[in-house]
């Protein structure tokens, strides 16, 4: 079925998600209580609540996004990867401007958006983040009422595992196994709340998020056995 897809007709996204807070003592009373309960499933023996808070971005009654990166194959004859993203320490603001793209260019029943581990983390944390904002969520992450093959998500995790429930596997274990060359990073996912709350280095972290989203693509072209994207063949918006 994959290669039946129009590689022109995805969109292929990654997020970076933050703490809502810089540090755990930020807290009201009413959310230390609350992060105090869900700390109790993550913590070990010598953890404490506020020792990993840094944990918090990862859930979206928790944290928010900062960064969304997208990409797409662009109409020609040469290949052509435009890459673009939103950002800002306004969230509310970055994702109706992300809406906007959605509803404007990805509002057809052929259309899909693509990500790795999406079904499990992107696409659930955007919808969340979208209606605490106050929102109108966009058809394509809207799955109220519709049956699993309506909905218009591709996730290159899932398609790795072939059925397979096991184990996750991240992004960087699959381009080392297809020889993917990517840029080296300095920083890693576990680093974005740092990077974003001490150093306060907004653009590293889209630098970071716009290579996985050219991961991403590059890893459906070795899916589909296709030509890998040269360095000449992505613009940034």
């Amino acid at each position: 079925m994959l290669d039946k897809i129009d590689l022109k007709k995805v969109l292929f996204l990654d997020i970076e998600t933050v703490p809502l807070h810089s540090n755990y003592e930020q807290l009201g009373e009413a959310e230390k209580e609350l992060w105090n309960h869900k700390a109790q499933f993550l913590s070990r023996e010598d953890d404490t609540p506020s020792a990993i808070y840094q944990k918090a971005g990862i859930y979206a009654e928790f944290g928010k996004i900062v960064c969304i990166s997208v990409g797409f194959f662009a109409a020609g004859e040469k290949p052509n990867f435009r890459v673009k993203s939103f950002y800002g320490d306004d969230e509310k603001a970055l994702l109706m401007e992300f809406i906007q793209l959605l509803n404007e260019n990805y509002r057809y029943k052929d259309q899909l958006l693509c990500a790795h581990n999406g079904k499990e983390f992107d696409f659930p944390y955007i919808a969340r983040r979208i209606l605490i904002n106050q929102l109108e969520l966009p058809h394509i992450l809207n799955l109220a009422g519709k049956k699993p093959w309506e909905v218009q998500h591709l996730d290159t995790m899932e398609l790795w595992k072939f059925g397979d429930y096991k184990h996750y596997t991240s992004l960087i274990l699959l381009t080392h196994v297809f020889n993917i060359p990517t840029p080296k990073d300095d920083i890693s996912g576990a680093d974005v709340w740092k990077v974003y709350w001490e150093e306060k280095d907004l653009h590293r972290i889209v630098n970071y998020c716009q290579k996985d989203v050219i991961t991403i693509a590059q890893l459906i072209l070795r899916f589909l056995r296709k030509e890998l994207l040269k360095e000449e063949d992505i613009t940034f918006a």
